[in-house]
């Protein structure tokens, strides 16, 4: 189920404070199947596959399979496993995102990133480790010792 019309009145005003001036990166509004107002309030798992939007306050853990978006307003204190992350507000807690991480300019990040892509608006802020690029993704995943010996060995010649 798609909400249309996102964000417009039945007048066509907007209703949220929450605006970053640019459409996300992937997964855009025409999907946003939850929405978590500002003022709202929310504990525990969430797990979607559309696009979810929050401005309002999160705790706990959230799985995606498409795109989480953290409004101007949103606090989140959960762990992120997520395609794409868009943050405009308050996230504490690591992201791990599969395709890209993009913090706009208002995002205060207080945990570690993992993602191929991560995109820092000047004047985001970010505490924490970054790790990207495809390494990122198998640096995740445990090594077996055939592969670590084969590394070595060519290694040694050189030394």
């Amino acid at each position: 189920m798609a909400i249309s019309g996102f964000g417009k009145g039945k007048d066509g005003t907007t209703t949220t404070s929450a605006s970053t001036g640019s459409a996300p990166a992937a997964g855009g509004l025409g999907n946003l199947t939850a929405f978590i107002d500002q003022g709202s309030e929310f504990e525990g798992k969430l797990s979607f596959k559309d696009t979810v939007r929050i401005d309002g306050t999160f705790s706990g853990e959230i799985s995606s399979d498409n795109t989480l978006i953290v409004g101007e307003s949103g606090q989140i204190m959960a762990t992120i496993h997520s395609v794409c992350v868009v943050i405009s507000g308050l996230v504490e807690g690591n992201i791990i995102a599969s395709d890209q991480i993009v913090l706009h300019k208002s995002a205060v990040v207080n945990g570690d990133l993992e993602s191929p892509v991560v995109i820092m608006e000047e004047g985001a802020q970010l505490n924490g480790c970054v790790r990207m690029g495809k390494a990122a993704s198998s640096a995740s995943k445990s090594t077996t010792p055939a592969a670590s010996d084969g590394a070595k060995g060519g290694d040694g010649a050189s030394s």
